[in-house]
């Protein structure tokens, strides 16, 4: 499952996103950011041309050396698909560019390798790092805890998904479509249409009860999966919409005690939630 997020290394922005367990870097943004080209990308055909083993690592990898890879990352335009690498690729295409840059550019990259190292070792250190970040943007205690929970239970539908058959980006979204749709009635896109977002995560804009919605939604399909032992896309599909179901009676069961709809049009982008919150 891919995740974009942006790092800023000297001011100056870096898209990353974590597939196969690694942070994967647009190698466009790293080549204009240690040579404020222009044309990264015509920069980067230029390199190739002057470093001939940069060029088979490119184009083929190497003994345990995973080349370049199309990943989607989010641009103006929305995702599109640009050239990644990983850590050790960087390293590499580091040695080629010329540049007095370099140096500090290596450390902050093998401080971003040193962090992602503790904490695989200490899972702990990195939902400690996610809760200060949320803190910093303006969201409540509570919410942070809903939020956190969140991603522990999202992360789990992903692992059984890839353990059940799930390889391409597109079947992640479908089924995360599915379970939405019978959830609230509405796609993602839908929903982030509805709170006016753009290239932001959705759930960093929901507030409790969405969430909470979104919990059971996909903590329900994954306990499906694993009752029924699911294997495959069309299966997989059909236990997404069942699990979104159960969440979506839920839903429509509160709406009509409160007399109100769950799904809200709010969103943080002005301010933050822990601000709106005080004013409810």
């Amino acid at each position: 499952m891919e995740t974009t997020k942006i790092a800023l290394f000297k001011g100056k922005k870096i898209r990353k996103t974590f597939y196969n367990n690694e942070w994967w870097f647009v190698i466009n943004d790293v080549i204009e950011a240690l040579t404020n080209s222009n044309d990264p990308a015509q920069y980067f055909k230029k390199l190739k041309q002057r470093d001939k083993e940069l060029a088979k690592l490119t184009d083929k990898g190497g003994v345990q050396f995973v080349p370049p890879l199309m990943l989607k990352v989010e641009t103006a335009g929305g995702k599109q698909k640009m050239y990644c690498w990983n850590t050790e690729g960087i390293f590499r295409l580091i040695q080629s560019i010329p540049s007095s840059k370099a140096e500090p550019f290596k450390r902050w990259l093998a401080k971003v390798g040193y962090e992602r190292v503790q904490e695989i070792e200490n899972p702990e250190l990195a939902t400690k790092r996610t809760r200060i970040l949320y803190k910093l943007k303006g969201y409540s205690d509570d919410w942070i805890e809903k939020r956190i929970r969140g991603i522990a239970i999202r992360e789990e539908l992903t692992d059984e998904w890839q353990k059940r058959g799930v390889k391409e980006q597109r079947d992640y979204e479908i089924l995360t479509a599915e379970i939405s749709k019978a959830t609230f009635g509405i796609t993602p896109s839908e929903y982030k249409k509805l709170k006016k977002l753009d290239r932001e995560n959705l759930r960093d804009h929901m507030n409790d009860l969405e969430l909470i919605f979104t919990m059971l939604g996909e903590r329900a399909t994954t306990e499906i999966h694993r009752t029924e032992n699911s294997k495959g896309v069309p299966k997989l599909r059909q236990d997404a919409k069942e699990g979104g179901n159960i969440a979506g009676g839920a839903r429509k069961k509160l709406e009509k005690k409160l007399k109100r709809s769950i799904i809200s049009k709010e969103n943080y982008l002005k301010e933050p939630e822990s601000r709106k919150r005080l004013k409810q």
